[in-house]
């Protein structure tokens, strides 16, 4: 029987409004733009990618992404054949430096291909470790009050774990926040703090230790200084106690080895769209897991494409402990149906082939 090929690719971009602004140290986000990507193959199959731009922290923008997809690597990949999935994985990821979002919504859809022709979900293909998987919730930044009744009002929908964006303020006024916040949730729910990049390292320890002498039990505190700045996130992590997580810092393995070698961090967030697809992913995670640290699986301001396929990854992997995705929540509506399924906190994952979505 003829083996299967690559035999079309097309880019479709979507937008719709968050329910609510997103708002970080880094950037204000009100209507989320995104682009589609559906790879059809000879036997009549449709894989489904997403790349999201996020210029602030992949530099990627949805002009560029369209242009490294319809014009740069997609023809690269048109006849390939799907049992040489190295040989098209190492296309998308050589045929140009950088550019790790339309490289991720490639890699994506490939994926969907080839556990389709398994006939299993990608979940099973990556690892299977589970089919469902529980998320925190973001709280944006803004005034104590604004922050408080976001806290509340998730709380009062479910979600046992919030994860509190700080960073865009002093340090002092950061400890307020999160020590009101505390104490209207109470020590049932679980706090993580994402700082964006917000913090100097000194600022950042002052910050850290202040909290926990405070007893607001912080889970644990992500990417507090500087991406670039290797050297003030392991200052960070070597004068704290509190867990702290390395996100913006870390796009590729080699900035894994990197910042492990320096015990520069006590956990890793592992994102599609900065590693350029899942397999990028799994090559971290697999180093991480070697030298002892847990990731956690999160995503950029994305639907439910690359979220599914993000979701399938935290839940194959037994060193995934944290997950952070609740973006496709923040959408008012999504692009395509199919894919995840949300339920508060908990995230169950399509029985179906492949990440569930249909064209």
């Amino acid at each position: 029987m003829e083996e299967p090929t690559i035999t079309r690719i097309e880019v479709q971009t979507a937008s719709a409004p968050l329910k609510r602004p997103f708002k970080t140290a880094l950037r204000t986000v009100t209507t989320a733009q995104t682009l589609i990507v559906q790879i059809s193959d000879s036997m009549g199959y449709v894989g489904f990618g997403e790349a999201a731009p996020t210029p602030v922290i992949t530099g990627d923008t949805l002009a560029s992404i369209s242009e490294a997809i319809n014009h740069v690597i997609g023809p690269k990949l048109i006849g390939k054949a799907l049992s040489r999935s190295e040989d098209i994985k190492a296309i998308i990821d050589q045929s140009m430096v950088h550019n790790s979002s339309p490289k991720a919504a490639l890699n994506i859809a490939v994926n969907d291909l080839i556990s389709q022709h398994y006939g299993i979900p990608l979940y099973q293909l990556l690892g299977g470790n589970a089919d469902q998987i529980l998320t925190d919730y973001t709280v944006s930044v803004g005034s104590i009050d604004d922050m408080i009744g976001q806290a509340n009002d998730l709380v009062a929908q479910g979600f046992t774990t919030l994860k509190l964006k700080v960073g865009d303020d002093s340090e002092a006024n950061d400890v307020a926040k999160v020590s009101a916040i505390r104490k209207a949730v109470g020590p049932q729910i679980k706090l993580r703090l994402d700082a964006n990049q917000g913090w100097h390292p000194k600022q950042a320890v002052a910050a850290i230790n202040r909290m926990k002498t405070l007893g607001l039990d912080i889970q644990f505190v992500e990417q507090p200084v500087r991406a670039a700045d290797f050297d003030g996130l392991a200052f960070v992590t070597a004068n704290t106690t509190t867990m702290i997580m390395a996100d913006e810092s870390i796009f590729s393995v080699t900035d894994a080895q990197r910042l492990i070698n320096m015990r520069g961090c006590d956990l890793i967030n592992l994102k599609l769209m900065k590693a350029g697809g899942i397999d990028n992913v799994l090559k971290i995670n697999t180093l991480a897991e070697a030298a002892g640290i847990p990731c956690m699986v999160g995503s950029m301001i994305e639907s439910s494409v690359s979220v599914t396929a993000a979701a399938n990854l935290a839940a194959a992997k037994q060193n995934v402990r944290y997950v952070d995705l609740d973006a496709s929540m923040m959408f008012s509506s999504n692009p395509i149906s199919g894919g995840l399924v949300n339920k508060r906190n908990q995230i169950s994952l399509p029985h179906r082939a492949g990440l569930g979505f249909q064209s």
